[in-house]
């Protein structure tokens, strides 16, 4: 199946019902789809054609939205840039993805040439092609068709475009409708960037294909969050875990008011910490649901719609994803790398071959994220491969650590990383954004009560926040390397 045969039903049988909300502006599936067309046509006067790249460097708007279809009608393939991107990151985009044009709404860091977005605007409103819905749809996709070139964020090294088909979206689209029960009738508040995955993949595509009604913000305020809530009285959220820290902040009345309303809260793209999860089911009234994703490879794991939604798990595998915990050479068989395979992985790296070889084992994409499995089935990710702290020959996974921190009142962020050690190999160490009432011996002996000695930090670093990702994620590498003071 391609995206467009997956959006077909919501633009032909729900033409003349409310689509999307954006800015205080309205649109129906009709008015969409028309956009699309024209969008489309326009990409078709300016020479573009199946297997071209079109790059957009543009925060959240209607205009993402009309390239994003126009291009699944096309052929071309969207390079989404993260609009928090510099010079130096979108050189790099560049000159690798080679796109046809870049489409912004202002300058371009570096100077890149680039498409005033005010054009495709103009295109998608104004009613002067006719024939754009014929010229739109003399392109038939299949399902192997590349649908967009996503880079990762490049933490470990140089950012890779993974080529994500339209089969890779409508799989991971009809999977999560179905799994997450989502239909017309729902009403979708999405605050995510669509330049990532997680807005992109998710939230438009499900969207899309179930038929509902979104609301699109520009990103996620915390100061009026409330109002958005209470003007939209949404059903469906997806947020990542700094989004619900800040929604903990809403006083108990508002947020008990937004939680009668809604139907599911969904986390993803980074670790959602279980005292999160607790607090929020408390003040909300609603256990949210943690999944597991990854750029490469969309949804892969999932905590249940119906049944438990265990805390500090991203659940069991989803419908249609095969999931698998390689251990490595003498460790314990319910723990090790993840593996998966399926209609929802992508096609391997652009232009980068040898990559796209490693990247895979017998067919099972390797996602360099360390899992545990429990007796029922449920996984708890432990860390990255690479994160792996090695001490005295005992294996320590950040996560659990950062989970317990975490625990003990007055720590807000914690992360724990591996520092040469001459002794041990290597020592923990914990960067923490902590009340200045929280003293490092009560944290010490707080970790004393819940784990092994060989996993207490040699050090606790006190900062005013975790360097992160636009959702949300550490940059292990950029925090400052510890200098041996204890």
């Amino acid at each position: 199946m391609t995206v467009t045969d997956l959006f077909a039903r919501s633009f032909r049988e729900r033409a003349g019902e409310p689509a999307l909300e954006f800015t205080g502006r309205a649109f129906t599936f009709g008015e969409l789809d028309a956009r699309a067309d024209r969008v489309a046509a326009l990409l078709l006067s300016r020479g573009f054609s199946a297997g071209d790249r079109l790059a957009v460097y543009l925060d959240n708007r209607v205009e993402f939205i009309d390239l994003f279809l126009a291009c699944t009608r096309l052929g071309v393939i969207l390079v989404p840039i993260n609009i928090l991107y510099r010079e130096r990151e979108l050189a790099h985009i560049v000159s690798d993805a080679e796109p046809r044009a870049i489409v912004s709404s202002g300058p371009v860091p570096g100077g890149f040439d680039h498409w005033e977005v005010t054009e495709i605007t103009a295109a998608a409103e104004e009613g002067g092609a006719q024939n754009a819905a014929a010229v739109g749809r003399g392109f038939s996709p299949g399902a192997t068709t590349p649908a967009a070139i996503v880079y990762t964020s490049g933490t470990t090294g140089t950012a890779k475009g993974a080529v994500l088909t339209q089969g890779n979206f409508a799989a991971n689209a009809t999977t999560l409708v179905d799994a997450w029960r989502i239909t017309s009738v729902d009403r979708f508040l999405l605050p995510l960037p669509l330049f990532h995955v997680h807005g992109l993949g998710n939230g438009l595509c499900c969207w899309l294909a179930s038929g509902c009604r979104m609301r699109l913000l520009v990103r996620f305020d915390a100061a009026t969050a409330a109002a958005e809530f209470e003007s939209f009285a949404p059903t469906l959220f997806f947020g990542v875990p700094t989004i619900y820290v800040r929604l903990l902040v809403l006083p108990a009345g508002v947020a008990a008011s937004i939680g009668e309303r809604m139907r599911l809260f969904v986390s993803g793209s980074a670790p959602l910490a279980a005292q999160v999860f607790a607090e929020f089911q408390a003040k909300f009234g609603h256990a949210i649901l943690e999944r597991y994703g990854m750029t490469e490879t969309f949804m892969n794991i999932g905590n249940p719609y119906d049944g438990e939604r265990r805390p500090g798990t991203v659940g069991k595998p989803l419908p249609g994803v095969e999931v698998r915990i390689v251990p490595p050479e003498g460790g314990t068989p319910d723990t090790g790398e993840v593996q998966v395979r399926g209609a929802n992985v992508f096609a391997g790296y652009w232009r980068r071959p040898d990559a796209t070889a490693a990247a895979f084992v017998d067919g099972w994409f390797r996602t360099g994220d360390v899992g545990q499995r429990s007796a029922d089935g449920y996984i708890t990710l432990c860390g990255r491969m690479g994160d792996l702290i090695i001490s005295g020959g005992f294996n320590i996974y950040p996560r659990e650590i950062e989970e317990t921190l975490l625990a003990h009142p007055g720590i807000r962020e914690a992360a724990v990383v591996g520092a040469p050690d001459a002794a041990r190999g290597e020592v923990p160490i914990a960067y923490l954004v902590a009340d200045d009432t929280v003293e490092d011996e009560a944290v010490r002996e707080h970790l004393k009560r819940e784990l092994a000695s060989f996993k207490m930090p040699r050090a606790f670093v006190r900062m005013d926040a975790l360097p992160r990702t636009a959702l949300g994620k550490v940059q292990r590498h950029m925090l400052p390397k510890w200098n041996g003071a204890s």
